[in-house]
């Protein structure tokens, strides 16, 4: 980017101009006139022209012998005219996203200048979990898909376990309301005309148990009666597919059979991580004859099958195979590998390059670490997003995908996720260029359009309340665990009445400056208020340890704690998995009666 002296005032532009007359260039230009019309008031005509325009003008134009870089693009902005000079259509569209940023805070005029820009991953992605337990309407949906799609992501996917309306299986989806063929097309083309592939997602071996508690599933578990989980626990529930029984790959192969006509991408992604079971139950003798890893993979090399009758590129995640190095040279090389991680020092680097050495393709994947954390957990989640996008690129990553999971209760609201998402966005896009940014200023201007420069900071604030209760855990907070488990729960030693205090006393500072922001965005009064229910619930977990006499947290309060949860979470989600999600809060709330 090179700035210059002076300004271009809008005044003086009156048309959109393009040179090639086609319905995608048209609907580009129309979304520019459209948003100019809402920042700045300006009315723009859009017309096609045959020859160079004049002053006056926005001009739009595809020249690959210019723009050299796919989706890469030109943006001059001199004082009589701009002009955006694009490689092919997706790079004209986020020349003018970028332009549309800069509309939105630069009022009457435009800084003068040249922009050239291209991403570094061809593919940056979002992958949203509708399984645990929230299914977004299809407004929150497409809302997203209108800030994504500014922000250049340009893949999408919802985490499907038992989300999908399944036409001959209605009692797994009977209390989820799940996704339909019809909305999942309608979505579709909404994303398509926006440059983002919606890709289909359907885990199709472990996190089954949506699929397997039901009778007429249970005999296809391998372990039925549950199982010993890797953290020291035993769950009740069944987790896994039987890989050796036939009839588990019946059941994949007609959920693909209706699911995959619904989207028009040629990716699929078939889940198979976690499968913690695997080997505890009726493969048990086989695992020990063979070794659970060659079972495993196995069972993947026949879902590849199904996935390529299809047409399909099958994506999978990589954190079983990554567990036996030796196999992986046995992956198809027409699949590409998820290789996701959460935490700051996730061995992105170590795992990328045995997947690039194997002559694999594989995306980075970092997470928004909003989940089974209430408020997020803001240092971790930019360190895990910056270190993805750096071992991506050093190691050739094909693609960089943001996760956003709602595991127990889904308990975070869905602005605490839009760090994650900006940030990584940004990243994919630009990882050198983006890694110092001031997020708390990039929230303000592009998600939450804060006047009072209030609100990015507590947002980010407040996912930090996590670091002073004395002690962090993995993939969660201390925090959550102290709201979400049974008084029985071992509080680790660090964790005391007087951190719990401290962090307390951190959170109400911060609720008190919410009331000051000014934001202009569209959904602000319901962002400022799940925040504060965000607060109000990092408070009781600070109160669930601290003496009856000290705890400000009553069952009174606990349930103005409830009461908005679901309030706030019927307001961008569907009703089905609030049941779930209110569990363990209500029972909390019992015990402080």
């Amino acid at each position: 980017m090179i700035l210059c002296e002076g300004s271009l005032a809008l005044s003086g532009i009156r048309r959109v101009v393009v040179r090639e007359d086609s319905g995608v260039i048209a609907g580009i230009a129309g979304r520019l006139r459209q948003v100019a019309q809402q920042y700045c008031g300006v009315e723009w005509s859009v017309e096609a022209v045959g020859s160079e325009p004049f002053s006056g003008v926005i001009s739009l134009r595809i020249d690959p012998e210019t723009v050299v870089h796919e989706q890469g693009y030109r943006l001059s902005l001199d004082s009589g005219q701009i002009r955006l000079t694009a490689h092919d259509h997706a790079g004209l569209f986020y020349g003018v996203m970028t332009l549309i940023q800069l509309l939105r805070q630069s009022g009457d005029s435009l800084p003068l200048g040249v922009i050239e820009d291209h991403p570094d991953f061809p593919v940056r992605g979002v992958m949203l979990d509708i399984s645990r337990d929230k299914v977004p309407t299809m407004a929150t949906l497409f809302a997203l898909v209108d800030r994504f799609a500014e922000w250049k992501i340009n893949h999408l996917e919802l985490y499907t376990e038992h989300a999908f309306a399944y036409s001959r299986h209605p009692e797994v989806w009977a209390e989820a309301s799940p996704m339909t063929g019809v909305e999942i097309r309608e979505l579709d083309a909404y994303c398509r005309e926006r440059f983002i592939e919606l890709v289909p997602n359907q885990n199709s071996f472990g996190h089954m148990a949506r699929w397997l508690k039901h009778p007429a599933y249970r005999d296809l578990a391998e372990c039925p009666d549950g199982y010993d989980t890797p953290w020291g626990s035993h769950s009740t529930l069944p987790n896994s597919l039987n890989p050796a029984d036939p009839r588990s790959l019946e059941l994949i192969a007609g959920l693909y059979e209706e699911f995959l006509p619904n989207f028009s991408s040629r990716k699929f992604n078939v889940g198979c991580d976690e499968t913690w079971d695997l080997g505890q139950g009726k493969c048990r003798a086989l695992c020990e004859q063979q070794g659970k890893g060659r079972v495993y993979l196995d069972f993947l090399l026949k879902i590849h099958e199904q996935v390529r009758k299809y047409g399909r590129t099958m994506h999978f995640w990589g954190d079983i195979i990554i567990r036996h190095p030796e196999l992986v040279a046995e992956i198809p090389r027409d699949v590409v590998v998820l290789e996701w991680g959460y935490e700051a020092d996730h061995p992105f680097a170590e795992h990328g390059a045995l997947f690039a050495a194997s002559g694999l393709s594989f995306y980075v994947c970092p997470g928004t670490s909003s989940w089974n954390s209430i408020a997020g957990r803001t240092e971790n989640a930019l360190a895990n997003l910056k270190a993805a996008a750096e071992s991506g690129l050093k190691h050739g990553a094909a693609g960089y995908l943001i996760t956003d999971w709602g595991d127990n209760g889904h308990w975070q609201p869905l602005p605490v996720s839009h760090l994650g998402f900006a940030a990584g966005a940004a990243l994919a896009w630009n990882a050198a260029g983006n890694k110092n940014r001031d997020w708390r200023k990039v929230l303000d201007v592009h998600v939450f359009q804060d006047a009072a420069g209030i609100m990015g900071g507590v947002a980010m604030d407040l996912g930090n309340a996590y670091l002073k209760c004395g002690h962090q855990i993995a993939n969660a907070s201390v925090l959550f665990r102290l709201l979400n488990e049974k008084p029985d729960w071992p509080v680790p030693e660090a964790v005391t009445w007087e951190t719990l205090g401290q962090t307390r006393d951190f959170v109400a500072a911060i609720l008190e400056r919410l009331p000051r922001a000014r934001m202009a965005c569209p959904d602000a009064a319901l962002v400022a208020d799940e925040f504060m229910n965000a607060g109000r619930m990092l408070m009781a977990a600070c109160d669930m340890k601290m003496p009856p006499r000290t705890a400000a947290t009553t069952e009174l309060q606990m349930n103005t704690i409830i009461v908005e949860h679901r309030r706030l979470w019927l307001a961008r989600n569907r009703p089905g998995g609030l049941g779930d999600s209110l569990v363990n809060l209500e029972q909390r709330r019992k015990e402080l009666s």
